[in-house]
């Protein structure tokens, strides 16, 4: 699905990113998979339609656009995501603050 200008690849992928496997009103993130540069809404969707393991962004890349906010669709460094304490820096709109506890399987933390 193209959610604002960007292919955003998943299972039952909405207008605001959200998927199959996380669907509540906070769920309006999409991460960019290092392994593929593609953006999907969680590592679920990743397992589920792609034919290799994902890789981690290292510690040294945190400055790249990785992360979509499916509200407005700005794109934030992984920095950028790590500080904005479960909200869009542009439009505000809340991200899951639950994301916080997947970082190992998309960040080197």
């Amino acid at each position: 699905m193209n959610i604002h200008n960007h292919k955003v690849k998943g299972i039952e992928v909405d207008s605001n990113t959200r998927c199959k496997h996380y669907h509540s009103d906070m769920d309006i993130i999409a991460i960019k998979f290092k392994c593929c540069d593609t953006y999907f809404p969680c590592y679920l969707c990743h397992e589920e339609t792609e034919d290799h393991k994902a890789t981690q962004w290292s510690k040294t890349e945190r400055d790249q656009k990785a992360i979509l906010c499916g509200s407005c669709g700005h794109e934030l460094t992984i920095t950028e995501y790590m500080n904005a304490d479960s909200s869009c820096p542009k439009c505000e709109a809340p991200f899951n603050p639950g994301c916080s506890l997947h970082y190992h399987l998309y960040f080197k933390v």
